[in-house]
């Protein structure tokens, strides 16, 4: 499996983020270390990495809440420390610890903060919190996490900002909010808009991201998109013969694993294309083949075997 030190995309007018040899040290341990990355306009991307491989820390320097040690950071084209007044009205932004004033309502929370950004109708406001099921008479003291994840979300989407920078957006979600969560990325990329948001979890942007970066250790070691990480991905195969077949037929395959023949029914792990093992198996009469799909949250947790993070 290929694995790069770090990746520089294609260098384009388009880029809505560009990242170039972002570096972030403190004083006993390092954050980032020489982070080349460009996202284009109109892109999901999606940033994976275990707690504490550099998401946030890359995420930080994004809204200008920390600074780099070196390397350059541009969003829309844009300084977030010189220009940050202007790239705040453009972005749409969901911190991994969302905090607001909890003795507002949640209705007084999102005004307030649509008024910051100049009015947001009331009807976006009301349209997002009914399809995220938010109680917009709350008491914000009184929310779940999951619920204050909700305002969260209406927040960053309700200005439908150029850009949304979403750290670990459905933390605390249940399963269907998560769900609607995830149409609400695929709609505000059909709108033109572009999405940058971390996870740990690889299963949860696989069906929304163009393109996902995997970060470990403050190092970027692969960037990729879904499709070309699917391919290289790891998928369970069975395979039922009609007659018993020796295991020796299938000694050596490229990309097999952990084969194993009982009877009449071969099990094995097929490593990216199965192409040499059904043509493999074809010399058989085959009564029956079951190919899971690749498991992709296994080929992310490859990248981290053997490592710990150290980054914050």
């Amino acid at each position: 499996m290929e694995i790069c030190e770090h990746s520089v995309q294609s260098r384009s007018v388009e880029s809505v983020i560009r990242l170039d040899q972002l570096t972030k040290t403190y004083r006993h341990r390092r954050g980032l270390a020489s982070l080349s990355l460009d996202i284009a306009r109109g892109e999901v991307f999606g940033y994976l990495g275990p707690n504490g491989a550099g998401k946030s820390t890359t995420i930080r320097m994004l809204v200008d809440l920390i600074r780099p040690t070196s390397g350059t950071v541009r969003v829309l084209g844009l300084d977030p420390r010189s220009d940050a007044v202007a790239v705040q009205r453009r972005i749409g932004y969901l911190a991994g610890d969302f905090v607001v004033d909890t003795r507002q309502t949640v209705d007084d929370c999102l005004t307030f903060l649509a008024n910051l950004h100049g009015g947001i109708s009331r009807a976006r406001i009301t349209g997002l919190a009914e399809r995220l099921d938010l109680d917009l008479g709350a008491r914000i003291k009184a929310l779940s996490k999951g619920n204050r994840q909700k305002v969260g979300l209406v927040q960053a989407f309700m200005h439908q900002p150029e850009l949304l920078i979403l750290d670990e957006p459905t933390s605390g979600l249940d399963p269907l909010v998560q769900q609607t969560f995830l149409r609400l990325v695929a709609e505000a990329k059909a709108a033109g808009q572009t999405v940058f948001m971390s996870s740990h979890i690889m299963s949860e942007v696989e069906r929304v991201a163009d393109r996902v970066g995997i970060i470990r250790d403050g190092r970027l070691v692969t960037v990729d998109s879904v499709a070309a990480l699917r391919h290289r991905a790891v998928r369970r195969v069975r395979i039922t013969f009609a007659t018993p077949v020796p295991t020796a037929d299938f000694d050596a395959l490229p990309n097999v694993t952990d084969l194993t023949i009982v009877d009449t029914v071969l099990d094995c792990r097929v490593h990216g294309s199965p192409d040499a093992l059904v043509k493999h198996a074809a010399r058989h009469t085959i009564v029956d083949l079951l190919s899971e799909e690749p498991d992709l949250e296994e080929l992310f947790l490859t990248y981290y075997e053997g490592h710990d993070s150290v980054a914050a």
